[in-house]
C-alpha cells in the first residue's frame, strides 16, 4: 500500500505527521511518501521518502496512491485514480468563517478549492460543532468521523512534560521563564491584495511589554503559514520568532500562556488547560468585512477580549487573577470543543481507517449525512 501524506502544503505536521507515526511504527507493509517544502525539508525523518510538493512528482506520487492523507486543499492538478482513499483531516475548529461561508475572497479562489473537495472520500472532525460548519461551508456530504483531531493527542499524553522540557530547553528557555505564545490568524486582505513585502504589523508593543514584565517572560511568536514570511524582523527585537519550529503542538506544551485572536489554536490549546488571553485589536474589521465569525466571540471566549496591547500586557501581569475570572468560561468551553481530545483520537483514526491486515478506506456501515459522524 502507498500512502502520500501532505500537511500545509509541504510541513512535517499535524494529523497527518501523527497517523503517519502511528503507522509507522506499526510496522505495516507500507511505502510513506511526504510531500515537502523546502524550509521544512530538515524536519523530516531521514528514513522518510520525500518529493517537493508542487511539481510533476509529487502530481504522480498523488496519481499513484492507494491513500492520500491532507489536512487542508492540495491545490493541484492531479487526478485520484480509481479505488483510492482520500482522508482529509482539516486542521481546526472554525471560529471564522471558511471556505463557502467566507464574507469576501478573491474570484475564481472558491471554485478552484472545490476540484480538491470533490476528491475527499472523508473526513475527521473534533467535535459536532465543527461537523456542522463543515458540511455548511464545504457542501461536503461525504462521511465525516468525529474522532478528534490525532494531531492533539500528545497534549494528553504521558509524555506531555518530557515534551516540554525538552522544547524549552531546545529554545534555550529555563523552568523559570514564563512563555506566552503569540498565534494571530492571517488576514485575507494582506494576503490576497498586500504587496507581497514584509507588510505584517506586529500589534504587540514590544517595549512595553519588555519594560513591564521584564525578562522573566518571554514571547514566541507563531505567524500563520499563510504569513510567515510577512514580517520584517529587526535585530534586538524581544520577541522569538517560532513560525518555522515544525510543529506548534511541542510549543504548546512550551507555553505557560496562550495569546491569540481568532484562530483555531485556542480550541486546540484548551486541552492543555492553560490560559488563553484573546487580543482583539482589529475585531471589527475581522468580523464585518473580512472573514465573519460562526458565533459571537464574545460569548464563547475561553479568556478576555482585549483591544490594545496595554490591556494585554496588563492581563499577562495580573495572570492569575484574569484565569479565575474566566475559570468558569473556560470550563464550558472544554466541555463544548474538546471532550473528544482524550489522547486516543489516532488510535480511533486507525482503527476506521486503517485496520490491522485490512484494507485502507472509509468504515462501510457509515451512513452519508449529518448523523454520519462517529462518537
Amino acid at each position: 500500500m502507498r500512502i502520500v501524506y501532505t500537511s500545509f502544503r509541504g510541513l512535517f505536521s499535524d494529523s497527518p505527521r501523527a497517523v503517519y507515526e502511528a503507522l509507522a511504527a506499526r510496522g505495516d507493509d507500507v511505502t510513506h511518501t511526504w510531500l515537502t517544502a523546502p524550509v521544512a525539508e530538515d524536519a523530516f525523518p531521514a528514513e522518510v521518502e520525500t518529493i517537493p510538493f508542487g511539481g510533476s512528482e509529487s502530481i504522480a506520487a498523488l496519481e499513484a496512491a492507494d491513500v492520500v492523507v491532507s489536512n487542508d486543499h492540495v491545490p493541484l492538478d492531479w487526478e485520484k485514480r480509481p479505488g483510492a482513499f482520500y482522508l482529509q483531516t482539516w486542521h481546526g475548529t472554525p471560529l471564522k468563517r471558511i471556505h463557502n461561508d467566507v464574507l469576501w475572497a478573491p474570484e475564481g479562489r472558491l471554485a478552484y478549492l472545490e476540484h480538491d473537495i470533490a476528491r475527499w472520500d472523508a473526513m475527521l472532525s473534533p467535535n459536532p460543532y465543527s461537523t456542522a460548519r463543515f458540511r455548511q461551508a464545504f457542501g461536503y456530504r461525504g462521511p465525516v468521523h468525529e474522532t478528534g483531531y490525532p494531531r492533539n493527542d500528545l497534549l494528553s499524553s504521558p509524555e506531555r512534560d518530557t515534551v516540554r522540557a525538552r522544547v524549552r530547553a531546545g529554545l534555550g528557555i529555563d523552568e523559570g521563564t514564563r512563555v506566552v505564545l503569540y498565534t494571530p490568524t492571517w488576514r485575507d486582505d494582506l494576503v490576497f491584495e498586500g504587496t507581497g513585502e514584509r507588510d505584517f504589523d506586529f500589534p504587540v508593543d514590544l517595549a512595553d511589554f519588555t519594560d513591564r514584565l521584564g525578562k522573566d517572560h518571554v514571547l514566541l511568536l507563531r505567524l500563520h503559514n499563510m504569513v510567515s514570511d510577512r514580517l520584517e524582523w529587526v535585530e534586538g527585537m524581544p520577541v522569538r520568532d517560532v513560525s518555522s519550529y515544525p510543529d506548534i503542538r511541542d510549543l504548546y506544551l512550551a507555553a505557560d500562556l496562550l495569546v491569540t485572536d481568532y484562530s483555531s489554536t485556542m480550541f486546540d490549546f484548551a486541552i492543555t488547560g492553560k490560559p488563553i488571553l484573546l487580543f482583539t485589536y482589529d475585531l471589527d474589521e475581522y468580523r464585518d468585512r473580512l472573514r465573519g465569525f460562526y458565533v459571537d466571540i464574545g460569548e464563547l471566549a475561553p479568556g478576555p477580549l482585549l483591544s490594545t496591547s496595554r490591556e494585554l500586557v496588563d492581563a499577562v501581569a495580573d495572570l492569575d487573577t484574569v484565569a479565575a475570572a474566566h475559570a468558569d468560561r473556560y470550563r464550558a468551553f472544554q466541555e463544548t470543543y474538546t471532550a473528544l481530545e482524550d489522547g486516543h483520537a489516532t488510535d480511533r483514526v486507525l482503527d476506521l481507517f486503517f485496520p490491522p491486515g485490512g484494507p485502507a478506506g472509509a468504515d462501510p456501515t457509515t451512513r452519508e449525512g449529518d448523523d454520519s459522524a462517529h462518537r
